[in-house]
């Protein structure tokens, strides 16, 4: 008897630990977007990991940590960057506690957007170490969509072929 109810002590104690990481972590995440929203150039990259990465709607967006600070900091330096909102969230973690993977739909200016990503444990703070955001498209426009994308990523295709 004794046995058993330490076996449950220690699974619910693990199972408290999951949630509370996984609190950490969306916390992370909603005090990033919050950032953004509120032009904290700083306290948003501060967020990210030293060597971050950073996957935009855009094909061509794909950057480091101080790529991305370059391109960002106009739209902070004049007041408006980006507001999301989670409207969904799923948090993952390894067995080691140390890395998660995330994915999220989001309430944006471009209207439903999924963001999804990994975030790394260093010392006590969640940092997002890969973030990719992607823009939702209703299954039944998909073929109106890509006949507005196809001239510009026709010729993408073709550049990035060529490598």
């Amino acid at each position: 008897m004794k046995k058993t109810i330490l076996l449950l002590l220690f699974v619910a104690t693990f199972a408290n630990a999951q949630t509370t990481e996984k609190d950490k972590i969306s916390q992370t995440l909603d005090s990033w977007h919050k950032a953004a929203a509120e032009t904290k150039f700083e306290t948003y990259f501060n967020l990210m990991a030293d060597d971050a990465i950073f996957i935009g709607t855009d094909a061509t967006e794909n950057w480091n940590k101080k790529d991305f600070q370059v391109w960002a900091k106009p739209f902070f330096d004049r007041g408006k960057a980006w507001n999301f909102t989670a409207l969904e969230r799923h948090i993952f973690l390894d067995k080691t506690g140390k890395t998660a993977w995330f994915d999220e739909l989001l309430n944006t200016q471009m209207k439903i957007c999924r963001g999804s990503g990994v975030l790394i444990k260093v010392g006590k703070e969640w940092k997002i170490q890969h973030y990719v955001l992607s823009m939702t498209i209703p299954n039944d426009h998909v073929d109106a969509i890509t006949a507005i994308k196809a001239p510009i990523e026709d010729a993408l295709i073709t550049q990035l072929q060529k490598k």
